[in-house]
């Protein structure tokens, strides 16, 4: 059967044959919102769990707006102009919006990207600025959280803002349960000493901060706890289908709205086999999700759960950018052997940046083979990844079947990371 998977920005066509393919693991065809601006204007006057966002923002003087940063394909030409209509309908002044991008401790978005982002105009007429994890001085500190104990730092421009708005995408997330809502905080503009802990061993270690768990998700918690002391005034999610397109809106209080777009998610996103598979072939997504290593990661986890143990998973991902942040690439490269990273992070002086991605990367070496597919990065540094280079999925394919049988079970989840993959 020929699939055509996430891959890059062209996409990828696959051949599996019939008789070793057990699923095609997809989100559900939910309908697609026909008028997204339209509906998103509707969600704004009448919010979950808020006042209508005009209302909230009448009397106010200036108003920060947070949106994703260029790995999140959130469509914010769709709704962040009804946004900014409802808070200079309430008297804010378009010098007074700042529209915030919640970089984490990714790299700043400038230029093109901008555009990508949000259009040509919005940020000719607006002010649009990078979060900067690592200028702890533009953060403001607000104590610390109740079970990490981590140093609550929040970017200052956010907190100077009389309205807080944040926006993001719900989907299944490696260590949060699901994205959007509080994770616009954390990590979106928290400082990097926040994030040494928050995504520090302890926390990415814990057994149920994972994709698609909420209850007693630690991460989540403490997000949520954060993002409370920040003071999220409005929050605007949506859920996407796999062409990209808007499947639903949730607009009003911080926790609520959420919980209703990770409700409404759940069934969309989850998808199941009957038992464990010999191996899966997944992706991270395509663009731009998969533009490093690093986060094609996110791929590779959220497949991991539907696999036998000692199975084998194949990610292909573009990697058009490729390994990831200089530190993530540097950790990569330079270690030798799982168990010596994973000897280093239990340190209490040792700390790499994104050394948690590493982290939750080995909870599936552990138990299984990740094969790669990517015609960006040379085999010699595939290898160094941890990973088995592959000339082609095709190739892959055969040595499964040389593995497992002619008859090896295999699934294929095209995109990857939005689909919460379990067994029944």
């Amino acid at each position: 059967m020929k699939i055509d998977i996430a891959y890059g920005k062209e996409g990828l066509i696959i051949d599996v044959p019939d008789r070793n393919l057990v699923d095609v693991l997809r989100m559900t065809g939910k309908p697609v919102i026909a008028d997204p601006a339209g509906e998103t204007r509707k969600a704004l006057a009448s919010p979950i769990g808020a006042e209508p966002l005009a209302e909230l923002a009448k009397g106010k003087k200036t108003a920060c707006i947070v949106i994703c940063d260029i790995t999140r394909p959130v469509p914010n030409t769709i709704i962040i102009p009804p946004i900014i209509e409802a808070l200079e309908s309430a008297g804010i002044k378009s010098g007074d919006i700042t529209i915030l991008i919640a970089t984490g401790i990714h790299r700043p978005n400038e230029g093109a990207e901008l555009v990508t982002l949000l259009g040509e105009d919005i940020p000719k007429k607006y002010r649009v600025v990078n979060h900067m994890s690592r200028d702890l001085d533009s953060h403001e500190y607000l104590g610390e959280t109740p079970v990490y104990k981590a140093p609550m730092y929040v970017d200052k421009r956010y907190l100077a803002a009389d309205i807080r708005i944040t926006t993001g995408l719900i989907e299944p997330h490696l260590m949060a349960g699901f994205s959007g809502g509080r994770k616009l905080i954390v990590p979106g503009i928290a400082a990097f000493e926040t994030l040494k802990v928050l995504h520090g061993a302890a926390c990415m270690d814990f057994e149920k901060n994972t994709e698609g768990v909420i209850e007693g998700n630690t991460f989540h918690e403490e997000a949520l706890y954060v993002a409370r002391k920040a003071r999220v005034d409005f929050i605007v999610n949506v859920t996407l289908n796999e062409q990209r397109r808007i499947t639903g809106i949730f607009a009003g209080d911080l926790y609520e709205a959420h919980m209703k777009g990770i409700e409404f998610m759940r069934t969309q996103c989850t998808a199941t086999v009957d038992e464990p598979v010999d191996a899966v072939i997944t992706t991270s997504a395509g663009y731009p999700l998969d533009l490093t290593f690093y986060q094609a990661i996110k791929g590779v986890t959220a497949a991991a759960g539907i696999l036998k143990e000692n199975g084998v998973l194949i990610i292909a991902a573009k990697l058009a950018e490729g390994i990831g942040s200089p530190e993530f690439t540097k950790l990569m490269l330079d270690t030798k052997a799982v168990e010596e990273f994973l000897a280093n992070i239990c340190k209490p002086d040792y700390l790499v940046l994104d050394q948690w991605q590493f982290q939750k990367f080995t909870q599936v070496l552990r138990k299984h083979e990740v094969w790669m597919y990517s015609d960006s990065i040379d085999h010699e540094t595939q290898k160094k990844l941890f990973v088995t280079p592959l000339a082609s999925i095709g190739e892959g394919i055969e040595k499964i079947r040389e593995r497992f049988g002619e008859h090896a079970r295999i699934a294929v989840i095209p995109e990857g990371p939005y689909v919460n993959a379990r067994l029944a």
